[in-house]
């Protein structure tokens, strides 16, 4: 039960706490937004393939609790490990900001997401996000992001 009530209460913070980001989403935008919600939902799903082909190769962007920028391939290993160490329970996205210019696309989002380790012990966290995405063939790509986890009450 515990668990319910901290993610509806994550969700609520998302998706009511921020209604003056609520905007109507052009055309363009929607696409752009489709593939953050593809790849999130790969990643969700542990395919691993299909999430690091949304990782253009020149890729450079800062990983959730590292200290330094990280390229394509250390992002896969720090990817597979995750994977190997932890399972998605549940996730939800809330788009914030979506500017488009010619083949780039910067996305600001808000995202609560809740994974279970391998002791079977389940973390929620909230946070903010960017991709900065390129259109490359028929989807939009990463070639950069970057953002944080918001801090825990004390």
């Amino acid at each position: 039960m515990r668990y319910v009530v901290s993610c509806v209460l994550a969700v609520g913070l998302i998706f009511v706490a921020f209604p003056s980001y609520a905007q109507e989403w052009s055309d363009a935008q929607m696409e752009v937004w489709k593939n953050v919600e593809r790849y999130w939902e790969l990643s969700s799903n542990e395919d691993l393939e299909g999430f690091m082909s949304y990782f253009h190769d020149d890729f450079l962007g800062w990983a959730r609790g590292q200290w330094v920028p990280t390229n394509k391939s250390d992002r896969q290993v720090f990817i597979e490990r995750s994977f190997d160490t932890s399972e998605y329970v549940f996730y939800a996205l809330k788009p914030v900001g979506i500017k488009i210019h010619g083949d780039v696309a910067i996305v600001h989002y808000f995202f609560t997401d809740t994974s279970k380790d391998e002791k079977g012990e389940e973390e929620t966290t909230s946070g903010h996000w960017t991709d900065v995405l390129m259109k490359q063939g028929d989807k939009w790509v990463m070639i950069g992001d970057a953002g944080g986890v918001v801090p825990e009450d004390d």
